[in-house]
């Protein structure tokens, strides 16, 4: 290896963390780059715009010191370019950072010497069309989330499935999840936990109105199309709980399978389901 990155959160803890990796690093004749993370303001009015330049291609791989807020940033600065990235706990819960702190330096040495595995995670496309022009576009690894900020008020989400009507979504909102994804704000809303490298897209309703709307599960061909109802009003769209913006009636919201994905570092030794059993304290009195 001979270019690793370093994206860490804007944060004494993790940006003191990542000074002592560079220097462990550069004193194995490897050369580093650090960016540090700041989260993007995800209030739009209008149209989202963004110029988040991507990461080298001659990067080896890219280690995240934070949390999952972190570890998303990094996955929109690596976009296609296939780099794998390792995830480094630094934050709360962590699911996509589940390698701990102290795990760190022994890992490294396995990705230096590359004794390492890579998981392959599905990514979504989303489009904004208004008035069938593109206004927005981002790749997301966990979710697309229409959401009502009004309170005490619902939204009417249409809903389409490869161009064939699904139902209108009476709800707080509604989640466009992947596997990856499914463990975030879907499993919150009560959705599925689906295992992370299976290619499939999750549809879950925040607090439906009816009772018999429950989360879908549908293969990664599918083309979801979501327009909202020309009463509703504050309405907003977040990508990965990054950005966002407002959607009026006005807009089509197209979700679909990415052409690329994202490569994960693999903890030698965890296993999903040990994370699982950490992170949601299964198993336990």
């Amino acid at each position: 290896m001979k270019k690793i990155g370093i994206v860490v959160k804007d944060q004494e803890e993790a940006i003191d963390k990542g000074k002592v990796l560079e220097a462990w690093l550069k004193a194995k004749g490897i050369e580093v780059l650090t960016r540090q993370n700041i989260p993007a303001p995800i209030t739009s009015k209008e149209c989202l715009v963004e110029n988040i330049p991507r990461a080298p291609l001659d990067l080896s791989c890219i280690v995240v010191l934070g949390g999952d807020g972190t570890f998303l940033s990094a996955v929109r600065w690596i976009q296609d370019t296939g780099i794998p990235v390792l995830g480094v706990n630094l934050g709360g819960f962590g699911f996509l950072t589940e390698t701990s702190a102290d795990q760190l330096f022994p890992i490294m040495e396995d990705v230096i010497n590359d004794a390492c595995t890579t998981e392959e995670r599905i990514l979504l496309s989303a489009r904004v069309l208004r008035n069938g022009e593109g206004i927005a576009c981002q790749t997301v690894l966990n979710d697309v989330v229409v959401n009502k900020e009004a309170l005490a008020r619902i939204a009417h989400i249409h809903t389409y499935i490869n161009d064939d009507y699904l139902t209108t979504f009476k709800a707080d909102g509604l989640i466009v999840a992947t596997p990856t994804g499914s463990t975030a704000y879907s499993l919150s809303a009560g959705g599925p936990i689906i295992y992370p490298s299976l290619e499939t897209i999750i549809l879950t309703p925040i607090c439906p109105f009816t009772l018999t709307n429950r989360s879908l599960i549908l293969p990664d061909t599918a083309t979801i199309k979501i327009r909202i109802d020309e009463r509703d009003s504050n309405v907003f769209l977040t990508f990965d709980g990054q950005v966002g913006l407002h959607i009026t009636y006005q807009d089509s919201v197209v979700i679909q399978k990415a052409t690329h994905t994202i490569h994960m570092i693999r903890t030698p030794g965890l296993s999903y389901y040990d994370v699982l059993k950490a992170k949601l304290r299964w198993g336990g009195r």
